[in-house]
C-alpha cells in the first residue's frame, strides 16, 4: 500500500475513535440503562444521528479549511448558553422568556462556516399553570 493510503486510513481510524469518544463523554450516550427494546432503539438511532451530525459539522469545517476537533468546537462554543427566566404572573399564568446570550467572535466564526444564521433566537411563551 502507498504511504499517503496507509496514512490516510490511520488518520479515518482516529477520527472514528474520536467521535465514538466524543458520544461516549460530552454527549453523555453511555451507559446504556434502558430495558424496553424501543428505548434502547431509540437510544441507538439518537446515537448514529448525533455521530452523523459530528461528522457533518466536522466535514463542513474542514472544507472551509478549519481542522478543529469536536473536543475543541464542544469547549469553544459552550460558553454561548441560553438562560429561560421564569415569572408567574396572576391567574395561574408562567411567563418564560428565553434569552441567549450574545456569540463571540469564535461562535459566529463556526456558526457562520456551518451555515447557522441564529442558533439560539429570544423565544417567549406565556402558559396556564394547572392546580
Amino acid at each position: 500500500m502507498e504511504p499517503q493510503r496507509i496514512w490516510q486510513l490511520y488518520m479515518t481510524l482516529t477520527r472514528v475513535e474520536s467521535t465514538f469518544r466524543a458520544l461516549k463523554s460530552d454527549l453523555g450516550f453511555r451507559p446504556i440503562r434502558h430495558h424496553g427494546e424501543l428505548r434502547t432503539q431509540g437510544h441507538l438511532f439518537i446515537s448514529v444521528l448525533a455521530c452523523h451530525l459530528l461528522a457533518f459539522i466536522e466535514r463542513s469545517l474542514h472544507q472551509q479549511g478549519d481542522s478543529r476537533s469536536w473536543a475543541t468546537l464542544h469547549e469553544q462554543l459552550a460558553t454561548h448558553q441560553r438562560s429561560t427566566l421564569s415569572l408567574r404572573g396572576e391567574g395561574n399564568l408562567l411567563h418564560q422568556i428565553r434569552i441567549s446570550g450574545n456569540p463571540e467572535p469564535v461562535h459566529q466564526e463556526i456558526y457562520r462556516a456551518i451555515d447557522i444564521r441564529d442558533p439560539l433566537p429570544r423565544n417567549r411563551r406565556d402558559l396556564i399553570l394547572q392546580t
